[in-house]
């Protein structure tokens, strides 16, 4: 999947929202070990769904029907990865075929510390 940064937050990785048609195309031409299968994106922690989609979601929908009209793919042909345990009901219902939900099963996780490995 090719990972969209839809909230923009410096935190999260994925390309920018507009980039995302042209590094699909790069993927599908220049990687022939790769497959791409969809899109993903993480929203922005803490969303209060009762006001309405989360535009983060909305944003990956928009990358998805750009990305299927520039290299003529079908829409049902491209996976959507999006939400997570707060918030997988919404993603459900915009068209989500993939949701994490690890902190639902497993529960919350301590936070990582901080080594000079990986600051």
């Amino acid at each position: 999947m090719v990972q969209v940064n839809t909230s923009r937050e410096e935190e999260k990785g994925g390309c920018d929202p507009e980039k995302s048609c042209d590094l699909v195309e790069f993927v599908i031409k220049s990687c022939p070990s790769l497959k791409f299968i969809g899109l993903m994106t993480i929203g922005k922690y803490g969303y209060d769904v009762s006001k309405g989609p989360n535009p983060d979601f909305l944003a990956l929908l928009e990358c998805r029907d750009n990305v299927c009209a520039k290299l003529n793919f079908n829409p049902k042909d491209v996976e959507l990865s999006m939400g997570m345990s707060d918030d997988f009901e919404q993603a459900i219902e915009l068209g989500s075929t993939s949701v994490r939900v690890g902190t639902a099963i497993f529960g919350h996780r301590e936070p990582k510390m901080k080594t000079e490995t990986n600051n």
